[in-house]
């Protein structure tokens, strides 16, 4: 299994004192050159006047857009600790058991438009960096990342199962391969995990509670004792979950309870879709 996840908007900073970032120590050093490039014109772009403006983030944030002239030298903690958003928090990624720890730094993968990639035990500093920003060489970050994404991640998901939890930003960075390769290397099963809400009869595509569903599915794929290893078993893990009450709402107290999971079939050379149904 390869499990996608974005990145959480808001990072964590390790505690001061601690070692700092060592880029050629982070998975897939293949892309330590430019993970190397976009951390320099990033520096660069963060110190000049307008870099809130430039990163597409709001005044409100400036300090931690000043955080990134200096990421060489800041202090670095786990992914899995220093990406603290709703899915993270869901998931429970930094507080794994031993063995699911050791299943998610082989098989979890946070897309990020500074590294490129990163598994939830790589030491990263807290930064602030979409995929969507374009900077003056590389340009938008999506499409610089690509090529090598592509060179890294092709071979490793070759007849695998995907599952991706990303947002289309980071969608565009990297998209499974879902055909054989002329070499005969094999596709890999892309899943995209979607989340429904069921009112009255009707279903409609969530968005506020999607990233804590998600969350959810994804640390339950880590914790259970069987591996999935096709979008069947995707599936039967989710069902596994049918029942169980997901998240409780903020504000109305009201219980989204995980009623259907159902797995559909794409688009040619698009993935399948998981959908998880709340009501």
């Amino acid at each position: 299994m390869l499990l996608l996840l974005p990145p959480s908007e808001g990072k964590t900073p390790a505690p001061d004192g601690a070692a700092p970032l060592d880029l050629t120590a982070l998975a897939h050093p293949e892309l330590t050159a430019r993970r190397e490039q976009v951390l320099a014109e990033l520096a660069q772009v963060s110190a000049r006047p307008g870099a809130t403006a430039a990163l597409g983030v709001s005044d409100g944030l400036a300090e931690e857009v000043a955080r990134n002239t200096a990421l060489h030298a800041a202090p670095a903690a786990p992914a899995a600790e220093v990406y603290t958003g709703v899915l993270y928090a869901a998931a429970g990624l930094a507080e794994l058991p031993d063995a699911a720890a050791r299943r998610a730094q082989a098989s979890v993968l946070t897309f990020s438009g500074l590294w490129g990639v990163v598994a939830p035990g790589d030491r990263i500093p807290a930064y602030r960096l979409g995929m969507g920003v374009g900077l003056p060489d590389a340009g938008r970050l999506a499409t610089f990342w690509k090529p090598a994404l592509a060179e890294v991640l092709d071979a490793r998901a070759a007849g695998d199962v995907v599952v991706d939890c990303r947002s289309a930003t980071y969608v565009a960075a990297w998209k499974p391969r879902t055909t054989a390769a002329a070499d005969g290397t094999p596709p890999a099963e892309w899943v995209e995990v979607r989340v429904l809400r069921e009112t009255d009869g009707k279903r409609t595509v969530v968005s506020h509670n999607a990233k804590h569903t998600r969350g959810v599915l994804a640390g339950h794929l880590l914790r259970r004792e069987h591996e999935a290893r096709t979008s069947e078993d995707v599936l039967k893990a989710a069902q596994e979950l049918v029942g169980s009450v997901v998240l409780t709402e903020i504000g109305s107290g009201k219980d989204q309870t995980l009623i259907e999971a159902n797995l559909l079939d794409g688009r040619p050379r698009g993935p399948r879709t998981l959908e998880l149904v709340l009501a």
